[in-house]
């Protein structure tokens, strides 16, 4: 078997890692099939007569090529399946959303506060905690955002973004691309903010929204610091 080389890819699937899965059965179901109908047809072919060989015989050498022709078939009809299911898994991954942190102190949610409109939600954490990506997206923004302090802006695929503020330190840049789960930065206090936290804002169109309802449609209850979707892994 060959030895995977550290340079290629794992899919991932939201934190876990998932090994693409060998292809090195249908390889061999193939190529057994096929070695199988080439002796079966350099038997027949090396008759002086075919009219020398009897019925029976014929009949055995009939059956053995549409055999192995129907183990190839069924050997091509799995490798399609395990490529259809390989795909699903991949749309289904891009589906993941994630509670940025965990063991947090939910101090501020959207809504009005000293007479403005606080556009996000404040999860306080100590400061130098990591946080990660709710969702896959391309980070737009990474550096100083003026109140938001040090920040991340991730745009997602449905056209939402997320903005990550008050960073005390960012681990990654413009441009990268981002997996649900994937660490973007560590909680801090920069900006205007009044103790360590992260500052977690969504954007639809354009214009914030309350995050709880959003993502709670999508299996992720900020209030509660559940995350559907590893609590359905857990229980399969």
């Amino acid at each position: 078997m060959r030895q995977r080389l550290s340079s290629e890819p794992d899919r991932y699937r939201g934190r876990r890692r998932v090994p693409t899965p060998p292809r090195s059965r249908y390889a061999a179901v193939v190529t057994t099939a096929f070695v199988g109908a080439g002796i079966v047809a350099l038997g027949a072919g090396a008759m002086p007569d075919a009219k020398s060989v009897s019925p029976a015989a014929l009949d055995e050498i009939q059956k053995a090529s549409v055999a192995s022709q129907d183990a190839a078939a069924r050997a091509d009809s799995a490798d399609r399946a395990s490529r259809d299911s390989a795909r699903g898994e991949e749309a289904s991954e891009a589906d993941v959303w994630l509670l940025p942190l965990q063991g947090y102190d939910l101090k501020s949610s959207y809504g009005e506060r000293w007479g403005k409109l606080h556009t996000g939600v404040d999860m306080v954490a100590p400061e130098g905690t990591p946080y990660v990506a709710i969702h896959d997206g391309t980070v737009t923004k990474a550096g100083w955002f003026g109140g938001y302090g040090y920040a991340v802006i991730v745009r997602h695929a449905d056209g939402s973004e997320a903005i990550y503020g008050h960073s005390s330190a960012l681990s990654v840049q413009e441009g990268q691309q981002v997996k649900a789960g994937d660490q973007l930065g560590l909680i801090g206090m920069t900006g205007h903010a009044y103790g360590s936290h992260l500052h977690l804002e969504l954007h639809v169109k354009g214009e914030p929204i309350d995050p709880k309802p959003f993502l709670k449609e999508r299996g992720v209850d900020i209030e509660l610091q559940v995350e559907a979707y590893y609590n359905e892994v857990a229980a399969s």
